[in-house]
């Protein structure tokens, strides 16, 4: 990649290709003399951690630089999809930029997924366009991908990989973030930037003009004190961490809370005012925290890692603090689950898809019979979660129900299958394919959006939406198809989201009568669209051309995402290619319709359907031939995984 002249950091870089020892004399170099105090700690971490600490530092510096020194936003998101990109040739096996030459030494020999790596590069994606967050769900969303996967790559170089230590890690990042969010408030104001929910703001007669002016009175007191208490319950959540990993590694792993509690308590030392000053812990005050862990490990060095219990489960009807803190599932089940038990809990799940009639269901049949059964386990499971948001009921008992299955979860994650027949399969589904819980929590996320979201403000705001409730389907069904190539998963959540804007398309009107509308309300302002006009038409000349905007949108979507096909494994190649053929094929019948979706509800007919899974069946596909047919006399499917959402 071309490097920029505003960036310091590439100052000094050695040349693409270089030698391995040049890479790493870099990537030392950077981590101990850029303006981090990252080497403050690393000298008390063992000697053959070094250079993996170096190697990941230097991954995250440069994402980060990469977004927040480069002014010009559109550069900056061309800049971080190369550096996506290098980071692809990296587990491809080919890196080229010197930090990618370092940092593969570090994934090979501590054998790291790609999806921390990529998930930091979304957050720094964000930044670039998203200025504001709406609610605390938005801010814990931003958390996720901007802070926790730096907590789950220091665990995988420290040789960590359970589910119950990734979550008490996902806790303390979180609240380091959130930390900084609160001591840097100026800071992001002159980046254009409130990261304090917008909600939050409200709840104490705050709003964004009192921010942007920087009004510090009682109002902006009461925030912070809010703030910093429910910062502080998420330390408090992650500090067993550091007593469960080895002593030698216990000051670094404490002192990422300590320092983030001194932080706290500086904002609370200068009367909460970080409008006005930002706060700083002093030298001393650095120096008294090292000695307090130094003297706590001293007092534990010769005893081991304290054994991990995971956590019980959220008590019925309460939702966590933090949505998205799950455990992965790479874990063994904590207690091995019988197989009369599971076979009839698969049994349970074949007959939830059955009755649902989805498409689906009639492509699951195209694969081995193990992989048949575990997107039945795992459609049961959406299929339920989806129910609870979709039934007739109040707000308040549909999140209660939300937060029940977001606690059944956790614990199936765990190995307690007992709160419903389909969690013994689904659990031994997650555990057997090695699928990442935190996409089921994700897809929880989606369906708690549409009891508290109506409308959408841009295509950012509804593109996370469609990744909660479709592009998590896309990867979840990855994980059962199987994959080797580290560019699927992204491939896979693109696929998902092109499903997911093709059943927004068609059912506009449906959504309107239950209170939605999905369509962003930049781009019904921009054709000069009401939105009361989404409810029964007519189709007008404008409305049409949005519709013809969309639903280039969403072509743009699976041209990319049907590159997917040939990268799963082959024995699921033909149900991919139905299931992307008979969503596309719905896309281009709303198309041939004229985009009219009002007058009835565009589908396939049944022959149709049969045909596209024959063909699948029989071989009679290719990638050329997926999305290129535009027959455009029929009509469009029922839709989605769940039928309206293909989450």
């Amino acid at each position: 990649m071309q490097i920029p002249a505003e960036l310091e950091i590439g100052r000094g870089l050695p040349p693409a290709g270089c030698s391995v020892a040049d890479a790493e004399r870099y990537t030392r170099w950077l981590a101990t003399h850029h303006y981090e105090n990252f080497n403050v700690v690393s000298w008390l971490l063992p000697r053959r951690l070094h250079q993996h600490f170096y190697n990941l530092y230097a991954y995250c510096r440069w994402a980060d630089d990469l977004g927040d020194e480069i002014p010009d936003p559109g550069k900056a998101l061309s800049l971080l999809n190369e550096w996506g990109e290098e980071l692809r040739d990296c587990y491809a096996g080919a890196p080229s930029h010197p930090v990618f030459i370092a940092l593969r030494q570090t994934i090979t020999a501590l054998d790291i997924p790609i999806e921390p790596f990529s998930d930091l590069l979304i957050a720094f994606r964000q930044d670039q366009t998203v200025k504001r967050y709406a609610s605390w769900e938005d801010v814990f969303a931003y958390c996720r991908y901007s802070a926790n996967p730096v907590g789950r790559l220091v665990l995988y170089l420290c040789g960590y990989r359970d589910a119950e230590r990734q979550r008490l890690s996902d806790a303390t990042c979180t609240a380091l973030q959130l930390a900084n969010f609160w001591q840097d408030v100026t800071r992001d104001l002159a980046k254009g930037r409130i990261y304090i929910p917008l909600e939050a703001l409200a709840a104490h007669g705050l709003a964004e003009e009192d921010i942007d002016r920087r009004r510090f009175d009682a109002r902006y007191v009461s925030l912070m004190k809010e703030l910093i208490a429910r910062t502080r319950q998420l330390f408090a959540e992650g500090m067993p961490l550091a007593r469960s990993v080895d002593s030698a590694l216990r000051v670094d792993i404490e002192m990422f809370s300590r320092g983030g509690l001194a932080v706290l308590d500086a904002i609370e030392g200068i009367g909460y005012n970080t409008l006005e000053h930002r706060p700083s812990i002093s030298k001393s005050k650095q120096a008294t925290l090292l000695g307090r862990a130094l003297f706590l490990r001293a007092l534990s060095f010769a005893q081991p890692a304290s054994p991990l219990v995971p956590a019980a489960p959220a008590s019925s009807g309460r939702i966590a603090i933090v949505e998205g803190l799950a455990a992965n599932s790479e874990s063994t089940m904590a207690r091995r689950l019988d197989a009369g038990e599971v076979s009839r809990s698969y049994g349970e799940c074949r007959r939830v898809a059955r009755a649902s009639g989805s498409n689906f269901y009639y492509a699951f049949f195209m694969l081995p019979p193990a992989k048949r059964d575990a997107l039945c386990a795992l459609y049961a499971f959406m299929r339920l979660v989806d129910d609870v948001s979709d039934t007739v009921g109040s707000a308040a008992d549909k999140q209660r129900g939300l937060a029940r299955w977001r606690a059944a979860l956790d614990a199936a994650a765990a190995g307690d299958v007992a709160g419903h027949p389909i969690l013994p399969a689904f659990a031994d589904t997650i555990e057997r394919f090695h699928i990442p819980v935190r996409y089921f929590h994700d897809l929880i996320s989606g369906a708690e959006m549409d009891l508290t979201v109506g409308d959408y403000a841009t295509f950012d705001r509804l593109r996370e939406y469609c990744y909660r409730v479709a592009g998590t389907v896309g990867l979840t069904c990855l994980h059962v198809f199987g994959f080797d190539d580290p560019h699927a998963p992204d491939l896979a959540e693109k696929l998902g989201i092109a499903f997911q804007l093709t059943n927004i398309l068609r059912d506009v009107p449906k959504d309107y009568e239950i209170g939605r509308v999905y369509l962003p309300l930049e781009d019904l302002m921009k054709f000069g669209i009401r939105p009361e006009s989404l409810a029964h038409g007519p189709l007008t000349t404008e409305m049409s051309a949005l519709f013809e905007f969309e639903t280039a949108r969403a072509w743009n979507y699976y041209r990319e995402g049907v590159e997917l096909i040939p990268l799963v494994h082959a024995d699921a190649r033909a149900a991919l290619w139905a299931l992307t053929r008979i969503y596309s094929s719905l896309l281009r019948r709303i198309e041939a319709r004229g985009y009219d979706v009002f007058s009835e509800r565009v589908r396939l007919s049944t022959p149709e359907k049969t045909g596209i899974l024959l063909r699948a069946r029989l071989g009679w596909y290719s990638q050329k031939n997926v999305l290129e047919e535009r027959d455009r006399d029929r009509r469009g499917p029922r839709g989605a995984f769940l039928g309206r959402r293909a989450g």
